[in-house]
């Protein structure tokens, strides 16, 4: 997906939150976001799809912040919540179409966006979500392809839920590669969160997207060979979240791929043709 009009405005918007979560001064903030406007405006009609130049502009902006990491504290804090929650609610859910809307209701925890709010109360909001179940299910035909499996990550927090899904899938004997983000950037989840999450324990290789530059969702000509390699040899790839669908349905001669998901703006509920909020595990041949 390219950028639109709703993502350029949603996107500086973020830029302005991270800001003030490492306490910038507002005219700091004003200077950071005038030259992240005017990178975006350079930007934005290029052929590349929108995760791309989304992490140009997280760059620039952390680079003027002076910030590797704006958003460190809540990763943390992600991370224990969801912790907490699955240890009251996972236990009884077993299935595998379960455990997707599990790690789907957990893709809601994504900081920062103007076209999405994160619930205060994550068991509470875990609970009303979990009764609404997905709004496209192809769980069915994703199990069936998962003997090798391209896991790719999104958010801290999500990784928790993350982690027993694809514990899941290996105890039925697949081959699993999980996949983080290269760099802290947003709130994605990195090596580190992997760790946290105790993914190396429970998957065959745990890859990042890139060799160190951050990066949202997934970039050909940044990925290391040996991700890429993984991904011509899987049945199926596992993407979570809205960046990986985006940069994903602009490649073609990929395996078939799962996108994992809570819908949270307008632009991509409407390339689907769903509401906004509706929790999807849909299976497309690419």
């Amino acid at each position: 997906m390219k950028i639109t009009q709703t993502c350029f405005e949603c996107l500086l918007s973020r830029i302005g939150y991270e800001c003030d979560l490492i306490c910038t001064d507002p005219q700091k903030t004003e200077e950071i976001t005038k030259k992240c406007r005017n990178l975006l405006t350079e930007l934005h009609t290029l052929p590349e799809p929108g995760p791309q130049i989304s992490s140009k502009i997280h760059r620039l902006a952390y680079e003027e912040m002076g910030s590797v990491d704006p958003y460190h504290d809540i990763k943390v804090k992600d991370n224990e919540d969801a912790r907490n929650v699955c240890n009251i609610v996972i236990n009884n859910t077993t299935s595998f179409r379960d455990l997707c809307l599990a790690a789907i209701i957990g893709n809601t925890l994504d900081h920062g966006s103007s076209q999405h709010s994160v619930t205060d109360n994550l068991t509470r909001y875990f609970t009303n979500e979990f009764e609404k179940g997905l709004t496209i299910d192809d769980t069915d035909e994703i199990l069936a392809l998962s003997k090798r499996v391209v896991f790719l990550c999104d958010n801290c927090g999500e990784i928790i839920f993350d982690s027993y899904l694809i514990r899941f899938l290996k105890d039925r004997g697949a081959h699993i590669t999980v996949v983080v983000r290269g760099g802290p950037i947003i709130n994605d989840a990195t090596l580190e969160d992997a760790h946290t999450a105790g993914i190396e324990a429970i998957c065959d290789n745990l890859l990042t997207n890139t060799d160190g530059m951050p990066e949202l969702g997934y970039n050909p000509a940044l990925a290391p060979e040996e991700l890429r390699e993984a991904i011509r040899n899987a049945t199926i790839i596992i993407a979570k979240g809205m960046a990986n669908y985006e940069s994903l349905t602009e490649i073609e001669g990929l395996p078939p791929v799962a996108y994992c998901m809570t819908v949270k703006c307008i632009p991509i509920a409407d390339s689907i043709g769903v509401k906004k909020g509706s929790r999807i595990a849909m299976l497309r041949h690419q």
